[in-house]
C-alpha cells in the first residue's frame, strides 16, 4: 500500500515536521511493506515556513526583528525564486504574548521582515497568515513600512482607539512592485461580531470589556482607512494583519491551498491508497480553512479514504464525516493526557501503528 502522510503541527508538542515523521515511523512498525509519502502541512500559521523549505527548497534568511510586546525575536524568512515566504507568527506569535497581553500587543516585526524581502529583491511576497498573538488590524507592520496616523500605530489594538486619520502613502511605496499574497486560515472580517476581536480574542487573553474596546478601535480603523475591504474575508486573520495586507493590495489566498499547491498534495494523493492527516484537536474549527478539511477534501477529489490523527477528537462519527474525513482516531484516548504530552511523538507513532491495524491491507 501506498500512505501519504500529511498532518498539520500539534500545538505545543509536535511541528508538522516532527508529527508526519512520528505517524510514519509507527505505520512501518505495523507494516513495514508499505510505500509511506510524507507531506506535513501549514493553513499559514506557525510552521508555515519550515513546510515550504521542505518542499521547495530555497534559502533561508535569519534574521531578528521587533517582538509584539518587547525585545527583539528571532524570525526566518525563506527566499524561492524571487518569491519570500514571511511566517507572521514568528514576529507576533500568541506564544510571544501568554495569555494576558490585552490589547497592546503589535505587528511591527511583520513589517520589518517585508522590509527586508523588498531588501533582497522580490518580486512576490506571501505572508502566512495564523497563530497570532495581536489585535491590532497589522497597524503595527504598516507603522514599520511607513505609514502615520493620528495615533501610535505601534500600541496595539488599545493604541487605534480614536484614529481618525491614516496616511498609507510611504506603506504603499515601500512595497511597490511586489506582488502580496495574504496566506489565511480563517474567513473572518476585521470587526463586527464575527470579526477578529470577537471570534479570537478570548485565546489571546482579551477579557470581555478588552473585546468591546478592540472591535471599537478596530471599526475606527477601518472607517479611516476602507471599509469595505475591512469586510472581505480574511481582513481578520491574524487579528486583523489580513486586512493590513489587502490595504497594501495583497489579494488573500487560502492559507491550505497554497501549501497544498507547493508539496504537490494533489498529485501525490492520487497516487496514494489512503491519506493521513492529523493535528492537536480535531473539532469543529477544523471545518473552515484548517489543515485536516482541507487535506480531506483533497483525498475526496483523489477518491481516496481519509483518516485523522489527533491528539483529542472533540467531534462526533456524524460530524467528522461531515468534516470529510472517514474516520479519527485520539491520541489521549488512546494513552492518556499525561502521556500525550509528556511523549507526544512516541505517543503518536504507536496510535498510528494501531491505526495501521485497521488500514493497512
Amino acid at each position: 500500500m501506498r500512505i501519504l502522510v500529511a498532518p498539520d503541527k500539534f500545538a505545543g508538542t509536535l511541528t508538522a515536521v516532527e508529527a508526519a515523521e512520528a505517524i510514519a515511523e509507527g505505520w512501518r512498525r505495523q507494516a513495514p511493506d508499505d510505500e509511506v509519502d510524507l507531506a506535513p502541512m501549514s493553513d499559514g500559521g506557525p510552521g508555515f515556513v519550515d513546510v515550504l523549505h521542505a518542499a521547495l527548497g530555497g534559502e533561508l534568511l535569519v534574521t531578528t526583528v521587533d517582538g509584539p510586546l518587547e525585545g527583539e525575536v528571532p524570525a526566518t524568512l525563506l527566499v524561492v525564486d524571487g518569491t519570500a515566504y514571511v511566517e507572521s507568527a514568528q514576529a507576533c506569535g500568541i506564544h510571544l504574548t501568554g495569555a494576558e497581553q490585552g490589547g497592546r500587543a503589535h505587528t511591527r516585526g511583520v513589517g520589518q521582515l517585508l522590509a527586508k524581502a523588498r531588501g533582497v529583491g522580490v518580486r512576490r511576497a506571501v505572508v502566512g497568515l495564523g497563530g497570532s498573538g495581536t489585535t491590532d488590524a497589522g497597524a503595527g507592520m504598516l507603522a514599520a513600512l511607513g505609514a502615520t496616523a493620528d495615533v501610535a500605530l505601534t500600541d496595539g489594538g488599545d493604541g487605534l482607539t480614536g484614529v481618525t486619520t491614516v496616511d498609507l502613502t510611504a506603506a504603499r511605496d515601500a512595497l511597490a512592485g511586489i506582488e502580496l499574497v495574504a496566506a489565511t486560515d480563517v474567513d473572518n472580517p476585521l470587526a463586527g461580531l464575527f470579526g477578529a476581536a470577537k471570534t479570537f480574542g478570548p485565546q489571546k487573553g482579551l477579557a470581555e470589556d478588552d473585546i468591546v474596546r478592540v472591535d471599537g478601535a478596530l471599526e475606527q480603523f477601518a472607517a479611516a482607512t476602507d471599509r469595505r475591504l475591512a469586510l472581505e474575508k480574511g481582513a481578520g486573520a491574524a487579528g486583523g494583519l489580513g486586512f493590513a495586507l489587502m490595504l497594501l493590495g495583497a489579494r488573500r489566498q487560502s492559507g491550505i491551498e497554497l501549501v497544498a499547491d507547493a508539496v504537490r498534495l494533489a498529485e501525490r494523493a492520487r497516487a496514494a491508497d489512503i491519506v493521513v492527516t492529523g493535528e492537536g484537536a480535531f473539532d469543529f474549527s477544523s471545518r473552515a480553512g484548517k489543515v485536516p478539511a482541507g487535506v480531506a477534501a483533497i483525498a475526496a477529489e483523489a477518491l481516496r479514504p481519509c483518516v485523522a490523527l489527533a491528539g483529542q477528537v472533540l467531534v462526533g462519527s456524524r460530524e467528522m464525516r461531515a468534516l470529510g474525513m472517514d474516520s479519527a482516531y485520539s491520541l489521549v484516548d488512546l494513552v492518556g493526557e499525561e502521556r500525550a504530552l509528556g511523549d507526544p511523538a512516541g505517543s503518536l507513532a504507536a496510535l498510528a501503528q494501531r491505526v495501521a491495524r485497521t488500514w493497512s491491507t
